[in-house]
C-alpha cells in the first residue's frame, strides 16, 4: 500500500467541509485535481471512502472509521515534526475531550482535578457540546474521548470493540423548583393539579428519561418552556417558573443555597450513569495512560 500524506489532509478536508470545491480550496488545489488525489486514495485502500451522490457529500461507513486514521495519522506526524522544530515547549499531546454540557460543568472540573491529584498530569482541551455532535466527533477523530451519560439506545449503534467505554459514576436527575420564603418547594408532584413543566427539547435522552417517567407515574403538567439545555432549565427554574429534572451534579450549589428545593421523593428521581468513551483506533499515548490508569481502578468517580 503506498500512501502519501497529503492524500490523508485531502481526505481530513472533505470530510470538514463535505464539499469538494471548499475542500480544494482550503488545500490550494484546484477541485479537479483534488477529486483525482481523493480517488488515488480510495484506490490505494481498495475502499469507497466518499459518497457523491449526496449534497454536500457523505463519508461511507468506512469513510467514517478511516478518517479517524487518517486525522491520527497527520496529527502525530506533526506532532512529531513539532517536537523535532522543538516548537511544543514541552507541553506535550493535548487530550481533546467532547462532553455534554452538564458534565463538562458539574462533573469534568472534579474529575480532572482528581485525576491530577493522583499523578496524571495530561493537558486536556474539553468542548461542550450535545450529544449527537460528541458521538459524531468521536466517529469521525474530532475528538479522543467523550464524556456522556449512558443511553442504552445510542449505545446499540455504536460497536463497543472500536468504541469501548468505561464507567465513571452514577447520578441521577432530580426534580427541582425555586420555594417561597419559608422554603417549601412553590410546586407539587403530588397535588391533583397540572404543575408546569420545564421540559428538555424532543429527542434529547435526558428528556426521554423524564418522558418516561411522567407516563410511568402519570403525572399532569403544562409545559412552559423547552430547551436541549439542563443549566438552562435550571436558570428557569430559579426564576420560578416551573419544575426541571436536573442532574444532582448541576445543582449542587444551588440546593446547598435553598436557592432550589427537591419537590419530589425519591420515586420521582431518575437514575443516571457517567461513562467515558473512546475509539480503539486512536493511538495518542495519553489516551491509553489514562485508559489504562481508569482500567486499573485507581481512579474512582
Amino acid at each position: 500500500m503506498n500512501l502519501e500524506s497529503k492524500w490523508l489532509e485531502d481526505f481530513s478536508a472533505l470530510a470538514a467541509t463535505r464539499s469538494f470545491s471548499q475542500a480544494a480550496e482550503r488545500r490550494f488545489v484546484t477541485q479537479p485535481a483534488f477529486s483525482r488525489r481523493i480517488r488515488s486514495l480510495e484506490a490505494a485502500l481498495g475502499l469507497t471512502l466518499v459518497n457523491r451522490s449526496r449534497t454536500p457529500v457523505e463519508l461511507t461507513a468506512a469513510g467514517q472509521l478511516f478518517l479517524v486514521t487518517a486525522r491520527t495519522v497527520v496529527e502525530q506526524l506533526g506532532e512529531v515534526l513539532r517536537h523535532l522544530h522543538h516548537l511544543e515547549g514541552g507541553q506535550g499531546e493535548v487530550m481533546q475531550v467532547a462532553a455534554a454540557h452538564s458534565l463538562a460543568l458539574g462533573f469534568f472540573p472534579r474529575w480532572i482535578a482528581q485525576l491530577r491529584n493522583e499523578g496524571l498530569n495530561i493537558a486536556t482541551r474539553l468542548v461542550a457540546t450535545n450529544v449527537g455532535d460528541a458521538v459524531h466527533a468521536l466517529r469521525e477523530g474530532g475528538c479522543d474521548l467523550m464524556l456522556a451519560f449512558y443511553d442504552p439506545d445510542a449505545a446499540m449503534q455504536m460497536d463497543a470493540e472500536i468504541f469501548p467505554s468505561l464507567h465513571l459514576g452514577n447520578t441521577e436527575m432530580l426534580p427541582v423548583c425555586a420555594a417561597d420564603a419559608d422554603g417549601t418547594p412553590l410546586f407539587d408532584l403530588e397535588g391533583e393539579g397540572s404543575v408546569p413543566l420545564l421540559a428538555y427539547s424532543a429527542g434529547a435522552f435526558l428528556g426521554r428519561s423524564v418522558n418516561l417517567l411522567l407516563r410511568q407515574r402519570a403525572l399532569r403538567f403544562t409545559t412552559v418552556y423547552e430547551t436541549a439545555m439542563a443549566d438552562s432549565l435550571k436558570s428557569m427554574a430559579l426564576e420560578g417558573l416551573g419544575i426541571a429534572w436536573v442532574p444532582r451534579l448541576s445543582v449542587r450549589a444551588e440546593l446547598a443555597r435553598g436557592e432550589l428545593v427537591v419537590c419530589g421523593g425519591p420515586q420521582w428521581h431518575v437514575p443516571l450513569e457517567i461513562r467515558l468513551y473512546r475509539c480503539a483506533l486512536v493511538r495518542k499515548a495519553n489516551v491509553r495512560l489514562l485508559w489504562r490508569k481508569l482500567e486499573s481502578g485507581a481512579q474512582t468517580a
